[in-house]
């Protein structure tokens, strides 16, 4: 069965005995097969039917989410704890409503309040939660690469919550699901979609590149040749070696004709010194103005992954304009990190399942061929003794 449309999701949450999680998580997993990932640390791993898999039950999340009491028992008796060394606002609560939404037990953690103040390392934060009861961590990192470090020592799902400039893998899949959802016939493939802004430093950029691009979007890239550093030799060799995207400091050229355009936050505590002369001199020459927008489609979208700088990289009256589909991606995103959940604990519950039933069948053999032995024993004792 597909998991999108599994009726046990749609179960309401008094409906389950609490006294059986395991069998309520059984009901409700994804099919064996479907979802294989222990982990997801960005959408470079996901193939195509990955990613339509998880569009699929980020609709059925979405259903979920219209019902007075949003809430199903997919995750109950998992516990969910959400680690975040950086300042947020938009994931991590997002998060934190996903996983109550699943009926998960759910611990929030502030490094800058937690025993991380003190000098303990992310291994040994990450060795704490576990041996507390996490079944899932979700990580984010001011450094590329700890989500993927947190993974070899946790023995449970770590969902990447942002690491340093690297991967937002939920914003990437948020962005994707929003624009099946607003664009003319959900198509994304063929679509001019421009990134503009701060792409050198932005994890999102770098996700949406993967993610946009397997859905068959034309990808510009857009701003200050000192934020698209890099960018030029990636464009050449192609995402996965294969899928072009365009990089160009050319604004109108870059709106022109565009279908989406996703403005970049200026990431000042990011910005190296000598990147940009002033950020009024960016909002002049590549702020996102309705003026600019004129050169788009007359249907064009306007995003943003915020928090926003209005009047830098966007003005105000765009990021609230009848073009913008900023809060719905806010939205979005709570349906999208459901989704990414139940999946992943489908697929736990399912490896789980697996591994217990070999175990049985292994031992189920040992004790059989223990019988055989043991009665053939008895026969050779019995016929000696006769003789």
């Amino acid at each position: 069965m597909n998991a999108a449309a599994d009726p046990a999701l749609f179960a309401p949450d008094d409906a389950a005995d609490p006294n059986e999680p395991d069998r309520t998580l059984a009901a409700n997993a994804a099919p064996a097969g479907r979802w294989t990932h222990q982990h997801l640390l960005d959408v470079d791993v996901l193939t195509t039917d990955d990613l339509d898999l998880i569009m699929q039950t980020t609709a059925t999340m979405a259903q979920v989410l219209t019902r007075p009491i949003p809430k199903v028992p997919a995750l109950r008796g998992w516990g969910v704890t959400i680690l975040f060394y950086e300042a947020s606002t938009r994931t991590r609560v997002s998060f934190e409503v996903a996983a109550k939404n699943l009926s998960a037990d759910v611990v929030n953690i502030a490094a800058a309040s937690s025993s991380v103040s003190k000098g303990e390392s992310l291994i040994d934060t990450i060795r704490t939660v576990e041996a507390l009861g996490a079944r899932m961590l979700v990580l984010r990192h001011a450094t590329s690469g700890a989500p993927y470090l947190a993974a070899e020592h946790f023995s449970g799902s770590v969902l990447n919550g942002g690491d340093g400039w690297h991967a937002h893998p939920t914003q990437a899949l948020l962005d994707l699901y929003t624009l099946r959802t607003r664009l003319p016939g959900g198509i994304v493939a063929g679509r001019k979609v421009v990134i503009l802004g701060d792409v050198m430093h932005s994890r999102v950029a770098r996700s949406n590149l993967w993610s946009l691009t397997a859905a068959g979007a034309d990808v510009w890239l857009c701003g200050p040749a000192t934020l698209l550093r890099g960018f030029d030799a990636w464009a050449a060799a192609g995402v996965a070696g294969s899928r072009r995207f365009t990089v160009t400091s050319d604004l109108p050229a870059a709106l022109r004709d565009a279908d989406v355009v996703m403005a970049l936050r200026i990431q000042r505590e990011r910005m190296a010194s000598g990147l940009l002369p002033s950020l009024r001199e960016y909002a002049a020459r590549f702020g996102l103005t309705r003026e600019r927008m004129a050169l788009a489609r007359p249907d064009a979208l306007v995003m943003h992954p915020g928090p926003m700088n209005e009047g830098v990289e966007i003005a105000p009256d765009v990021a609230t304009g009848r073009q913008s589909v900023i809060t719905e991606q806010v939205a979005n995103g709570v349906a999208v990190r459901m989704a990414v959940l139940y999946l992943l604990a489908g697929a736990r519950d399912s490896a789980a399942t697996r591994e217990s039933a070999a175990t049985r069948e292994s031992a189920g053999a040992r004790d059989s061929a223990g019988a055989r032995d043991s009665a053939g024993a008895r026969d050779s004792a019995g016929r000696a003794a006769a003789e």
